[in-house]
């Protein structure tokens, strides 16, 4: 079975605001001297605000969704095997 990275399956625009909160989370780690659990989940949110608020812009400039289903890749099926079955 062969595993699938999620930022293959991702459109250029969601790939670019991800980069954007994680570059945004970093600096804020960085510039607030964040240790912990606790002082980076505040960085987290803060960095996921600042790309949170550039995609609803965006949304709203262009009346489309940045999030879609483009690139999903579905999962693979799932085979169910029974026991005994087939066996001889």
């Amino acid at each position: 079975m062969s595993s699938h990275n999620l930022r293959d399956h991702m459109t250029e625009a969601e790939l670019i605001f991800t980069a954007l909160a994680e570059l945004s989370t970093r600096q804020i780690a960085q510039a607030t001297d964040a240790t912990g659990m606790e002082d980076n989940t505040t960085a987290a949110k803060a960095g996921g605000g600042i790309a949170r608020g550039a995609r609803k812009q965006l949304e709203s400039q262009t009346g489309k969704p940045v999030v879609s289903a483009d690139n999903y890749l579905p999962p693979p099926s799932t085979k169910k095997v029974l026991a005994g079955k087939g066996k001889k």
